[in-house]
């Protein structure tokens, strides 16, 4: 692949890591995208490189919901608590562009929580612990997404 190609490639890599951190685009989809992009171009082994990215990320995935799942229960909040979070950070993303997902997020987490429990402390412990997991999800699909990364720096530059 021209060397054009590599930057092209590391700059989609790039903004996927972005995408991850500042949830305004598919972050890991980029990423594996861009990789297998490479892979089909550049054939032979970058297809192994390819695989073996593409299994991290796809672990990691795995594992953030287990990771998540656990904190939650640990701490008493229901996935119905995530999913109203969710919706609300949706929604906060279109009013208040890149913070409002994260704001939104923690509003609604909030809000679920306080009509569950009737309680301003324990549904702000809620969205707290809710907001915890969200972050620990995201840090560990940014590991994988870096570790993926870094396979195609060495494979793409090295080899």
């Amino acid at each position: 692949m021209p060397f054009v190609g590599e930057l092209v490639i590391g700059a989609v890599i790039l903004l996927g890591l972005l995408g991850i951190v500042l949830p305004i685009l598919p972050g890991t989809l980029l990423v594996v995208i861009a990789i297998g992009v490479w892979a089909f171009v550049v054939g032979g082994t970058a297809w192994a490189v390819f695989g073996v990215a593409l299994g991290l990320i796809v672990i990691a995935e795995v594992i953030k919901y287990v990771v998540a799942g656990r904190r939650l229960r640990g701490d008493g909040v229901p996935n119905l608590t995530i999913v109203i979070g969710g919706l609300v950070g949706i929604v906060g993303f279109f009013v208040v562009p890149v913070i409002g997902l994260f704001l939104g997020f923690v509003l609604g987490a909030f809000v679920a929580e306080l009509a569950r429990t009737r309680d301003a402390n324990r549904a702000w412990r809620g969205g707290i612990s809710a907001t915890k997991a969200v972050a620990l999800t995201m840090l560990i699909e940014l590991l994988a997404a870096l570790v993926a990364a870094s396979l195609w720096l060495g494979a793409a530059f090295v080899w």
